[in-house]
């Protein structure tokens, strides 16, 4: 099994390196572990400040269930994942069954910032992309997916996602073994990292792993 870790700043572009690593491995052989889907649970919090959370730093994240489950689809397990939903901030009681696969890719903003995961990871890869082309991205979606206003995400974005970024995300590129610059669009890198991919699984089944 060959375990990557993607990170990056929000709205670089870590879910379109995902798709196009995964569309370009034969079907079924990549098994994807989202962050997001280990945010805590937050049904204790009253809604009204539900929106205060900061989903941007480490201390969001149930780091020791992420790394159990993960170990266990390397010990060749299936896991029964969690959900969470953004609109109500809380973990749903629906889970997604995730099968062992020769590629487990873990994804999201804060991946590379938890030693033990980032220590369980093959490969290590930040996706970077400008600041102003993350915002645009970010207001695109949280207007369309979470519900928010533009204000919204603006004020989010100077009180939470730019310094948070700065103090937890970016230096955690410093740990990362490739960086693709230029987010989803550096079709170059994108290809680069899964021919890598593929030589490693080669390799791996060469040696009978």
């Amino acid at each position: 099994m060959l375990i990557i870790g993607i990170a990056g700043g929000t709205g670089s572009g870590k879910t379109t390196v995902v798709n196009k690593i995964i569309s370009s491995l034969p079907a079924g052989e990549v098994a994807v572990l989202p962050q997001d889907s280990y945010y805590r649970d937050s049904s204790h919090i009253p809604p009204e400040d539900r929106q205060k959370i900061n989903f941007d730093e480490p201390a969001s994240i149930e780091w020791p269930l992420l790394v159990e489950q993960l170990q266990m689809l390397k010990d060749g397990k299936t896991i029964e994942m969690p959900t969470y939903s953004y609109l109500t901030c809380t973990r749903q009681p629906e889970t997604v069954r995730v099968e062992p696969r020769d590629v487990v890719i873990v994804e999201g903003i804060l991946v590379l910032t938890d030693p033990v995961l980032r220590d369980m990871m093959d490969v290590k890869v930040f996706v970077d992309a400008d600041a102003d082309e993350r915002l645009i991205r970010v207001i695109a979606r949280d207007c369309v997916e979470r519900g928010r206003t533009p204000m919204m995400v603006l004020n989010r974005y100077q009180e939470v996602l730019k310094p948070m970024h700065e103090l937890y995300i970016e230096p955690s590129k410093r740990t990362a073994d490739i960086i693709v610059p230029q987010g989803g669009n550096n079709i170059v890198a994108i290809n680069l990292l899964t021919d890598y991919i593929k030589s490693k699984l080669k390799g791996g089944a060469a040696n009978g792993q």
